[in-house]
């Protein structure tokens, strides 16, 4: 037991810093993934919504810590009562989500590492056991420093991830595992490979044979049967390779100008995706930041999943210089974690991003 208890404690503290740490590094990422868990076709507790980065920086702050503390030692019975409370919550979110195939993604690290819910379940479940060993065997569980040393590595814990959650707030992640990185490629990230694996479906047709309705399984081939045709269901066995961007697209009210847009050697993007819920003292800076971007031979054009008359207002408000066009708002979030924000693009490639607090850092 004792051994048994102390891998245990190894590998859940770990786990529980690093998946907590990946999530802090983009609070506002996972207070998305909150929202869709929240929303009226999931858990239908929408009145949680407005409140859903409050709950995430709670959440990941209390994840990260609760590791640190297990590893260390610090208040053995708190920190076992609070991770089992936590990955009880967790394992029923995860298998409720799994079972009812409500969320693709649970989001558990972040756009680091995408878990289905069936795997997230598993894991949850393995952490559940683990934890149940810590929670018999916690008579095992020690400081590993003596009682001052160890509050303070405690403390220190919990002072340093409020400052990163805070930091990566007021600025962008520290770590942008999305397919929108500086240095990616959006056109290279929208292909799909000519050797790209295709996706795999399973064909049940109904028949009716002899008066008796029948089903054969194919993989797509018309089967010889000699009966009468009723219908037939697909199932996807495996989805073969999807691009890491599939929805992106710049689109005016009459076409799609996303390739025209992604041909541009100088194109500097002010991400909102949502106007009206757009930071005030960010909007400010907007002006005089694009108006200087043009002079400098940069295209400024705007995204944002708002209406025309919002658009409108807003460039009439500030007396913008550019034009608003329309993408997905779940798209913008992901590009930027901004309201608005700032993305510049060479050909697609994007070469940098911003912050509105950081507008001013940004080279022209």
């Amino acid at each position: 037991m004792k051994a048994l208890v102390h891998i245990s404690r190894i590998f859940v503290g770990i786990l529980f810093i690093i998946s907590g740490f990946i999530k802090l590094n983009d609070p506002l990422g996972f207070s998305y993934k909150l929202q869709e868990y929240f929303g009226s076709d999931v858990l239908n507790i929408e009145f949680l919504i407005p409140y859903a980065l409050g709950i995430s920086v709670i959440v990941v702050v209390f994840e990260v810590v609760l590791g640190v503390f297990l590893l260390i030692g610090y208040k053995p019975k708190f920190t076992i009562w609070s991770l089992l409370l936590m990955i009880v919550f967790f394992t029923f979110l995860t298998f409720y989500s799994a079972y009812f195939d409500k969320v693709k993604d649970c989001g558990c690290f972040g756009d680091a590492l995408k878990l289905t819910p069936w795997e997230s379940f598993t894991k949850d479940m393995i952490l559940l056991v683990l934890i149940l060993i810590l929670f018999i065997g916690i008579k095992h569980i020690k400081p590993i420093f003596s009682q001052l040393p160890t509050a303070i590595i405690a403390l220190l814990s919990f002072i340093i991830s409020l400052w990163f959650g805070y930091h990566v707030l007021m600025h962008l992640p520290s770590i942008d595992f999305r397919a929108y990185a500086i240095g990616k490629n959006i056109q290279e990230q929208m292909a799909t490979p000519e050797d790209a694996q295709k996706p795999i479906l399973e064909y049940t047709w109904t028949f009716n044979v002899k008066g008796e309705d029948q089903e054969f399984v194919t993989n797509g081939s018309y089967p010889k049967v000699d009966g009468e045709y009723v219908g037939v269901e697909t199932k996807t066995i495996d989805e073969g390779y999807i691009p890491p961007i599939q929805d992106f697209s710049i689109e005016s009210d009459d076409e799609d100008l996303t390739t025209q847009f992604l041909e541009k050697d100088k194109l500097l993007i002010v991400a909102m995706y949502s106007i009206n819920k757009g930071e005030s003292d960010g909007v400010i800076k907007l002006k005089s930041f694009t108006d200087k971007a043009i002079k400098a031979g940069y295209t400024v054009i705007g995204l944002t999943s708002s209406g025309p008359e919002d658009k409108e207002r807003l460039k009439q408000d500030y007396k913008l210089n550019f034009d608003f066009y329309l993408c997905d708002e779940k798209v913008i979030k992901t590009i930027v974690r901004a309201n608005p924000g700032i993305v510049i693009l060479n050909r697609g490639t994007v070469m940098q991003k911003a912050h509105w607090n950081d507008i001013d850092d940004i080279e022209l």
